[in-house]
């Protein structure tokens, strides 16, 4: 039996270490390098000085930075709104007793199987040519969102919100199917109906999919990348670069490699902080409730 045992664990541990190995190579080993970099004047090529903190410093007086960390944040609060009160209620709607709701389900998921580069070009056509012109027929005018510094991040979050709507969509149907019906009967007793059917009964018992998807929408959402890339390359005017999208231009073709691996280091301290936040401050809010 022992034997057994210890060949079954020896098995367990074959298996795993090889991906340990692998997520170290790939993952790990990046991080320390780009940590180490960030220290360094290297461009990307040939040789490199060590700079100690300049890169750190410089970091927090460069304008560019700071413009990109605020529509990255300005970006990520609204969309995730936007994308979980969609979410939400068409999962409830999903969930409800209506016809052919399987294939409904399997409609609304399809965004998220096509890449978000596919997504972003198709949109990009869209909002160029397409868009300007039903705007023409309505006597609107005929530019392109994406041409306008005031609307092409609203072009942005439409397309960010589209593709990610599916997902969280499939979460919260998740959720609600593990409220029992035994709760609704009780609640329709005590006179519990529409609104506050919602706010009293349902949303507390589906609070742990709610802090799943705020968690992840903020974190997929500061991460940005794929639609900046594929919608406007940051402009117009540098006004839709992104933290991703800048540390990505400027680290591989514009000779900053130490300078935006700084800047990746304290994005990623960002990204931690910001999601530990928001499972501490979601957590307390599940246990009182």
């Amino acid at each position: 039996m022992d034997g057994n045992k210890n060949g079954r664990s020896r098995t367990f541990l074959l298996i795993t270490i090889p991906i340990v190995l692998l997520f170290f190579t790939f993952n790990t080993l990046p991080l320390i390098q780009g940590v180490i970099y960030s220290f360094t004047n290297f461009r990307g090529f040939g040789s490199y000085d060590w700079v100690g903190l300049r890169n750190y410093i410089d970091l927090f007086q460069d304008a560019r930075v700071g413009s990109s960390y605020w529509f990255t944040f300005r970006l990520a609060v609204l969309t995730t709104v936007v994308v979980n009160v969609i979410s939400l209620l068409l999962a409830m709607a999903l969930n409800s007793k209506i016809k052919f709701k399987s294939t409904l389900r399997g409609l609304y998921f399809l965004p998220n199987v096509l890449g978000g580069l596919v997504v972003g070009y198709i949109f990009n056509y869209f909002f160029t040519y397409i868009l300007p012109e039903i705007a023409k027929m309505f006597g609107f005018g005929g530019g392109s969102m994406l041409a306008n510094t005031k609307t092409a991040w609203i072009a942005i979050m439409i397309v960010c919100a589209w593709q990610s709507v599916a997902m969280n969509t499939i979460i919260y149907i998740s959720g609600l199917q593990t409220v029992p019906e035994d709760v609704y009967e009780a609640g329709s007793l005590d006179g519990a109906t529409g609104v506050n059917k919602f706010r009293y009964l349902t949303f507390p018992l589906i609070l742990p999919f709610f802090t799943i998807n705020m968690v992840l929408c903020m974190k997929n959402f500061l991460m940005v990348f794929d639609q900046i890339m594929s919608l406007t390359k940051g402009g117009p005017a540098q006004s839709t670069e992104s933290i991703s999208y800048l540390i990505y231009n400027n680290g591989m073709s514009g000779g900053q490699f130490g300078f935006q691996s700084a800047n990746a280091v304290v994005f990623f301290v960002v990204i931690v902080a910001i999601s530990v936040f928001q499972m501490g401050f979601l957590g307390k809010k599940e246990e009182q409730l």
